[in-house]
């Protein structure tokens, strides 16, 4: 039985009688033009019921109704790998990543990545959906993940984000005394050359904007709380090694390894609205306990760590 997640229902306004559906569904409603040239395809476009095709003219009192799911299948193995899932439902899961982890397939690791546990739950729950990542992190970097679990859901969460509507809070232990009247980086990452895996600072490259709050400071160390306005390829570590502040365990930026043995970057919390009910949502991972015990050895108190800090700087 399809449920409410699973299908857009919309009555036809009085503004669009006379006019197309495929005009109302990418103006009114804004979606691709991809995602309305397959639904149509695949006959999960309908009015009152029945199925039309796109060139239906609108008349007074007509109900639409898209059906969000569809067959597809994907060249990813299914593995029995847990996963740690802080929310599901018809149009979403969000997962909450372990280190040491990478998050799709690729040349060298082809198994074990979370990509390979997500298809394995999908097939348990029988659910016709393939992965389909609306973040990524980084292997050593845990945290919060969304995947959407239908086109529809992974292009609006793309719009909401590219409109920095999608908050994503971050937590960082770095080396030295981060400076408290820093609260925004604004600095261009590039990639170097081609083929090359680290970022740099450099004029030529793309718009960066990273959100940052002192949280706590301890014997040449600073516990970080940063928010990401924009989504560049290792964003948060290049901005705080190139200021001079490394993220402790960040082998590739320069980070001392004596502590932790990965950087020491937890993606933490996120707050967005549901992209088919419009609901409120935030969602919250705990650090891991290889950066609690880090931060305890360098004299933090880990225990702040939790929602209502966040709440406080959305506050401040």
């Amino acid at each position: 039985m399809t449920s409410t997640l699973q299908k857009l229902e919309k009555n036809i306004p009085l503004s669009y009688v006379g006019n197309k559906i495929k005009n109302y569904l990418k103006e009114e409603m804004e979606l691709s033009s991809r995602f309305v040239r397959k639904a149509a395809i695949e006959k999960r476009i309908k009015i009152n019921g029945r199925v039309i095709m796109l060139d239906y003219i609108l008349r007074e009192g007509d109900k639409l109704s898209i059906l969000l799911l569809s067959d597809e299948t994907q060249n990813i193995d299914p593995e029995e790998i847990p996963l740690d899932i802080v929310f599901e439902d018809d149009a979403m899961l969000i997962v909450n990543k372990a280190p040491y982890m990478v998050v799709h397939p690729t040349k060298t690791h082809e198994g074990g990545t979370l990509s390979n546990a997500v298809m394995n739950h999908y097939l348990k729950n029988k659910e016709g959906t393939i992965v389909r990542l609306v973040s990524r992190l980084d292997m050593n970097t845990s945290g919060l993940i969304i995947l959407a679990k239908n086109q529809f859901v992974h292009s609006t969460f793309s719009k909401e984000m590219a409109g920095d509507n999608v908050n994503k809070y971050y937590i960082a232990l770095v080396k030295g005394d981060f400076p408290k009247d820093i609260n925004l980086i604004n600095l261009p990452i590039y990639k170097a050359e081609a083929g090359a895996f680290c970022r740099v600072v450099d004029d030529r490259g793309q718009e960066s904007l990273t959100k940052v709050k002192v949280v706590e400071q301890k014997n040449g160390y600073s516990l970080l709380l940063l928010k990401l306005l924009t989504g560049r390829t290792h964003q948060i570590r290049v901005h705080l090694s190139h200021l001079g502040y490394p993220i402790i365990g960040d082998e590739l930026y320069g980070g001392e390894m004596e502590i932790i043995s990965r950087q020491a970057l937890h993606a933490m919390y996120l707050n967005f609205s549901h992209p088919v009910t419009g609901k409120e949502m935030e969602v919250y991972a705990k650090p891991p306990e290889d950066i609690i015990s880090a931060g305890r050895k360098l004299g933090f108190e880990m225990d702040k760590l939790n929602i209502e800090l966040i709440k406080e700087n959305q506050k401040g």
